[in-house]
């Protein structure tokens, strides 16, 4: 048994990675302020902290003693919301993480960050991007200056349980969801052709477990199912009615992950099938 800290424990991945953590038998403490993540989303058997990531003055210094490790999931996700509020995204993002580094650092703690493949579409396109691999790179900085055991994940639209469906942090497929169960078009973006690798929360969160227990100095892993659909083909496996409305700003033509050094280091390979769950939805 390992005692291990997830921050943004209430949010969508973190929920899920602490459900895997407690079912594999661990003790597990969430830091979270709940700005994005749910009450309901807590799971019997972890200690939730409600607290900033960015006020951690206070911190009860003993939860942080003997921690085997850091699950750093907290940030403030998407593109759209960063792009009206800038600062906000860079405060949590990078000034948050900077704080979690320097607690792992003081305490010798492997930290596990959650990447994200906006990455790979230019840096300058939305706060988003930018400060999501700023935390890259100070995870590198904390490697490279203190040799703290550091792993980064980049995860590529994730889909499943718990998945956010309203408000402006909804991902694409809890807002289809949604609008399909309430009896609504499937609205599209644009025309529909942008291409993402949606990948299941069940693998991403297999591909965090697997960062445990090994030392890495901010090795980054690409965490996607290595394959791509289009927006309207998503749309058309709902079998339901589509609306299209105007392109946003700061989005992507394409993306798809290649996995094959997760596969060699972690020997992790993704197993869930988009189509398989929407089928699973429609049923």
């Amino acid at each position: 048994m390992q005692k291990i800290l997830v921050t943004g424990g209430v949010g969508f991945v973190g929920t899920n990675l602490i459900k895997r953590l407690l079912k594999e038998g661990h003790e597990v403490f969430s830091f979270d302020n709940y700005s994005t993540g749910k009450k309901e989303n807590e799971q019997e058997g972890c200690t939730y902290i409600n607290i900033d990531i960015n006020d951690l003055e206070h911190i009860d210094t003993k939860l942080l003693e003997n921690l085997d490790v850091i699950f750093h999931m907290a940030a403030l996700a998407r593109i759209q919301p960063s792009l009206k509020r800038p600062q906000e995204s860079i405060d949590a993002n990078v000034n948050g993480t900077l704080n979690i580094l320097e607690i792992a650092r003081m305490n010798n703690i492997p930290v596990i960050y959650a990447g994200s493949s906006s990455f790979h579409h230019g840096l300058y396109g939305s706060a988003y991007a930018w400060s999501k691999h700023a935390g890259e790179q100070l995870c590198k900085l904390y490697s490279n200056v203190y040799n703290l055991n550091t792993s980064i994940c980049r995860f590529y639209n994730v889909y499943g349980e718990h998945q956010l469906e309203d408000g402006e942090y909804a991902t694409v497929l809890g807002i289809f969801e949604r609008q399909r169960r309430n009896g609504n078009p499937l609205t599209i973006t644009g025309t529909g052709e942008q291409r993402r690798d949606f990948t299941h929360v069940d693998d991403i969160v297999d591909g965090l477990y697997k960062c445990m227990g090994k030392e890495f100095r901010a090795e980054i892993f690409e965490l996607g199912r290595g394959k791509n659909f289009s927006i309207n083909e998503i749309a058309d496996m709902f079998e339901t009615e589509k609306k299209y409305i105007s392109a946003r700003s700061g989005e992507y033509d394409k993306t798809l992950c290649d996995y094959s050094k997760a596969k060699e280091l972690l020997e992790w390979q993704p197993i869930r099938n988009l189509e398989d769950y929407i089928k699973g939805i429609i049923k």
